[in-house]
């Protein structure tokens, strides 16, 4: 179905050529935008094809409907529209639209104007029917696309209406080339050339001149007309009563043109009425009765199209249709009238028409098109059928990326219809969330456990508790409720259908965030490895990259800096150019990393990265982002910088209740305080948040090393116990210089030792140079010792060099 989206129309043999309207086109190739904006049937579509069959430049061309409204759609579709003159254009993108929850057109966006520039050549872009999206969103978007195109882009909007784009700044600066309804009318000219050569009519020139004039050079009347005209005895007086407006023209003509076909035609037009696209083998499934056999779909489409009876090729081979729009649009009122002027009951328009949807969802369903298949079971409000098509096999429609579709239609139903459908509930729960939207949820699944009340203990009613269950532990993720996450993560794989890896994936992630949370490393462990292995027997790629990312902090947990690193390279090469808001997490270890290991530059690039990609969907990664930017921006010296900084992430926190986050916020303003020798408020933010690093940092700070062991020792023997060894090795070195202070060499040299030999495998750098000159005093004495000489003079060179700026320390 998408191929036949991209395809450029094929020139008409019968087509007039308009040389003045094509050599316009061709002048404006040095602008960014060539509009052609005029009423249905004035040659919009036909023009721009013609003009590109003789144009020496490539063009990528989308024709757009009404389901293209989804920006993650509108967007995918570019792309490959794009890929159909370059191949490698967004090639990593495709995936993004995926995801439950896609990433903002201008994002997407940006990346692909990035590989736009790699185009050699010119290249001309087409998007036709432009008007039939009526979608913010995706005005914003084109918006964005135009005032970053590449130069050697052209752009081409073929519509019924002007969009919503800055035209009047693109007139201004010359930019814009416009086609509009006084350019597109036939001249009389053209009427008679069309008429004589292209419609085989043998009229006089006064009738030529008469049609011309009541149609005002509106081709679609033109041609309909003409088509009336064929075989009328009496062409002067069918002329003479040729009046009104558009629309009762049209009325009239589509009247003339079914009566004059047979009728199996006009069954077939009726019918067919209800597709978007046709081709024979749909049509068919839709349109044939096998109590009256006909010709066959695929045959009465090629004598449409010869009879020009307003049926567009979609592809060169002739296997893919479309009506004209507006002819489309009266044969279903058509349709519409004539079902409820035959017997029977007033409920049988309703009753037949959702007849050939349900034909046509059936069709699609058997060849694998569910999102399409779904759409007509919508259309016929069949709710059984598109409740099993939503739920799919293995794998739910919204979780491939059908969010807004669905969550439309659920919109839609009558509360009643809802209520009493678990499933859709679920459903309706999921996609809310997938959007973003946890008011109601809660509601929603209460809904849902009143529906089940009484029903089977069977499979099915245990799978729907085990959503039911699943839906809460997401709902409790964006609050970091843990318990909550554990105990419905928990109850959901105990209901959950072993067949439901979509959901047994969600869940298996869930848990490990919630362990992480907790500090349950281990568990985080086995529970993302889980979700890999799950993930990859399903194809749930989003979840995979969730788990990798999670797998690599719990590394950097373990000092495996190394190993991590390679995890969120995965990750990143799993998601490839796409930016999801999910890749910042990456992007933010990778940036922590290359901080520990003193390469100042690329971690500016990879936090930078991560905050533009979290900001995205105003995620609390945004705050840590800025933490980690507010920490690195001390180490290059820049206190004012660091403090701006740190203020965001703690307004954020606050203002959107990231309360989880407080805690490293609160440390890196304790960094600051101490950087401006502000002991006292540096202490009482530490003992408010009970934040027992920071706290030692400041009791030595105040010259009271006695008081920081009090409170490292103890720490020291829990994240022993825990295994957390990336909060050991800060302990041991902040332990080393309360000893250095005390007096106690001896023991102090003992504790440099072992945080050399824990961070030496990992390359460690960073936590090193920042303690500053206690710490450089420590490693001076540790290389006269003669002590992992190798690491201990890397270290000391950081310091020679000056390239280390000492974060804790202002002065020792």
């Amino acid at each position: 179905m998408l191929a036949t989206k991209l395809h450029i129309p094929p020139p008409r043999p019968n087509v007039v050529p308009r040389l003045r309207l094509i050599e316009r086109l061709n002048e404006g190739l040095s602008r960014k935008l060539t509009l052609i904006s005029a009423p249905a049937g004035f040659g919009k579509t036909t023009l721009v094809s013609e003009w590109l069959a003789g144009c020496e430049r490539p063009a990528a061309w989308l024709s757009l409907d009404e389901g293209d409204r989804d920006p993650a759609r509108f967007l995918a579709y570019l792309v490959a529209a794009l890929q159909t003159i370059a191949a490698p254009i967004g090639a990593g993108m495709l995936g993004a639209f995926q995801s439950p929850q896609a990433p903002p057109a201008e994002a997407m966006l940006t990346a692909l104007l990035n590989d736009m520039t790699t185009i050699s050549g010119h290249v001309i872009l087409v998007f036709d029917d432009y008007h039939v999206l009526d979608a913010k969103p995706i005005d914003r978007a084109l918006a964005f696309l135009l005032d970053h195109l590449p130069p050697h882009m052209h752009l081409v909007i073929a519509t019924r209406e002007d969009p919503p784009l800055p035209l009047a700044r693109l007139r201004a600066g010359g930019q814009l080339t416009e086609v509009r309804v006084a350019d597109l009318r036939f001249t009389r000219a053209e009427a008679a050339e069309f008429l004589t050569q292209a419609m085989g009519l043998a009229l006089p020139a006064e009738a030529i001149a008469a049609l011309e004039t009541r149609t005002e050079g509106w081709i679609a009347g033109l041609q309909l007309a003409a088509i009336s005209l064929q075989g009328h005895p009496d062409a002067a007086s069918f002329i003479a009563s040729f009046t009104g407006s558009h629309r009762f023209v049209m009325d009239y003509l589509v009247e003339e043109v079914l009566q004059r076909q047979p009728e199996h035609i006009q069954t077939f037009l009726l019918r067919t009425s209800i597709l978007d696209r046709l081709c024979g083998p749909l049509c068919d499934a839709v349109a044939l009765d096998p109590a009256a056999p006909a010709a066959s779909g695929q045959a009465t489409l090629e004598y449409l199209e010869h009879a020009n009876l307003f049926i567009v090729p979609l592809d060169n081979e002739r296997q893919w249709y479309r009506y004209h729009h507006l002819f489309a649009d009266l044969l279903r009122q058509r349709l519409r009238q004539s079902v409820a002027s035959s017997p029977g009951d007033e409920g049988m328009v309703e009753t037949d028409v959702a007849e050939l949807h349900r034909r046509a969802s059936s069709w699609y369903e058997e060849h694998g098109l569910e999102l399409d298949a779904f759409h007509y079971a919508a259309a016929a409000n069949d709710i059984e059928r598109a409740e099993r098509l939503i739920e799919g096999k293995g794998m739910p429609l919204h979780f491939r990326g059908a969010v807004v579709p669905v969550l439309n239609w659920l919109k839609s139903l009558p509360p009643a219809v809802l209520d009493s459908r678990p499933s859709l509930l679920t459903a309706y729960a999921s996609v809310l969330l997938a959007t973003g939207h946890v008011t109601g949820v809660e509601q929603i699944m209460q809904a849902a456990e009143r529906a089940l009340e009484g029903a089977e203990p069977d499979d099915r009613t245990r799978d729907l508790i085990g959503r039911i269950a699943a839906i809460r532990a997401t709902a409790a993720v964006s609050q970091f409720q843990i318990e909550t996450i554990i105990d419905q993560s928990h109850r959901a794989l105990e209901y959950l259908h072993p067949s439901n890896l979509a959901f047994r994936t969600s869940t298996a992630w869930k848990l490990g965030f919630a362990y992480q949370l907790q500090g349950d490393r281990a568990a985080a462990k086995r529970a993302h490895s889980d979700v890999i292995s799950i993930g990859q027997t399903s194809g749930n790629a989003v979840y995979i990259v969730m788990a990798t990312i999670s797998l690599g902090m719990l590394q950097e947990g373990e000092n495996r800096l190394a190993l991590a690193t390679q995890t969120y390279q995965n990750a990143l090469q799993l998601l490839g150019e796409q930016p999801l808001p999910i890749a910042s997490e990456a992007h933010l270890g990778l940036a922590r990393i290359c901080y520990e290991w003193n390469d100042l530059e690329a971690a500016e690039r990879h936090g930078q990265q991560g905050l533009q990609l979290a900001r995205q969907i105003e995620s609390d990664r945004a705050v840590s982002c800025e933490v980690f930017l507010a920490r690195l921006r001390l180490a290059q010296g820049d206190v004012a910088g660091a403090a701006a900084l740190a203020a965001e992430a703690y307004q954020a926190a606050r203002q959107r209740n990231f309360m989880y986050r407080m805690p490293e916020v609160a440390a890196a303003h304790v960094l600051m305080l101490l950087h401006q020798g502000q002991l006292e408020a540096a202490a009482q933010v530490a003992q408010a948040h009970e934040l027992p690093i920071s706290q030692a940092r400041v009791q030595l700070a105040q010259g009271n090393p006695s008081a920081a062991l009090a409170v490292l020792e103890p720490l020291r023997r829990e994240v022993e116990a825990k295994g957390w060894e990336d909060e050991r090795l800060k302990v041991l070195l902040l332990q080393a210089i309360a000893f250095q202070a005390r007096g106690e060499k001896d023991k102090a040299a003992r504790l440099v030792f072992d945080a050399l030999a824990l961070a030496e495998p990992g390359g460690f750098i960073r936590g090193f140079v920042d303690e500053g000159p206690p710490m450089a005093h420590l490693l001076s004495v540790a290389a006269a010792c003669g002590m992992m000489s190798g690491y201990v003079g890397k270290l000391l060179a950081v310091f020679d060099g000056g390239r280390g700026r000492f974060v804790t320390w202002k002065k020792w």
